[in-house]
């Protein structure tokens, strides 16, 4: 017999998990998680934080892959709510921050459609994540004052306008970048940037499995295939990934400027 009063929806937190180091995570973030029943998680989620939930809690993958079927995203925004309209509380678990490239802004409005309340929790993105893990700044007074943050694997990448995000006294972090790196480069470079212009990507940020690769520009596509750079990695693009010193930041923004013109 069904019960005469209605049930009352759980609520889907949408939970920042950081670059990877679970030292990284908030507090409020670790709390949630060593108390969730339910968690639905993206695959760039640490395993060290997944081991932190109750040994009871129900983990739900829904990880996005190229190597497999993976999850549409109307098919995981259909099972927040499910899950929360049947009551139950709803941890979704994401890498890095749920509102930079995470689609949390797509997932709370199709909770709030529903009617399901949801919490947003902040993680530290993984652009900062991963500059501060190599020691990189992304601004810098003498190298950087302007930092923007793109996905490289959209569609109809090529007619994508990037105009003014990298050169001089700015710094282009590009997610999702591994795939497309050839095609980025190109883009980069067609569009004025100096084929010397340094870079380095960042593999596994914050984690034991770090690795930090540099180069020029031009260099990209051959230093993802050489090294196998695996995902998560991120592009960082600009004379904030070469800065030893002032001096070297100064030189390397006038060797930018000389290609720009």
């Amino acid at each position: 017999m069904s019960s005469p009063f209605p049930i009352a929806p759980g609520t889907i937190r949408l939970v920042g998990a950081g670059p990877g180091d679970p030292d990284l995570l908030t507090l409020r973030a670790a709390k949630l998680i060593m108390q969730a029943r339910l968690i639905v998680h993206d695959g760039l989620v640490d395993p060290r934080i997944l081991a932190m939930a109750p040994a009871h809690a129900r983990l739900v993958d829904v990880s996005k892959r190229r190597s497999r079927h993976s999850m549409p995203q109307e098919a995981i925004n259909a099972l927040l709510v499910t899950e929360a309209l049947a009551g139950r509380d709803v941890l979704r678990l994401k890498g890095g921050d749920p509102f930079i490239f995470g689609r949390g802004g797509e997932e709370a409005a199709a909770a709030r459609a529903a009617g399901v309340p949801v919490e947003i929790v902040p993680g530290i993105s993984a652009a900062i994540g991963a500059g501060a893990a190599a020691q990189i700044p992304l601004t810098h007074r003498d190298a950087a004052s302007i930092v923007s943050f793109v996905a490289g694997q959209c569609k109809g990448l090529s007619d994508q306008n990037w105009s003014g995000l990298a050169g001089p006294e700015r710094t282009l972090v590009i997610y999702m970048g591994l795939a497309n790196a050839e095609a980025i480069a190109e883009k980069l470079i067609a569009d004025g940037l100096a084929p010397e212009t340094p870079l380095a990507v960042i593999e596994n940020a914050s984690r034991p499995s770090m690795r930090v690769l540099r180069g020029p520009l031009a260099g990209l596509a051959a230093m993802v295939q050489k090294h196998r750079v695996q995902s998560p990695a991120l592009i960082l693009i600009g004379a904030v990934t070469a800065l030893d010193d002032v001096s070297a930041a100064q030189e390397i923004g006038n060797l930018m400027l000389e290609g720009a013109a």
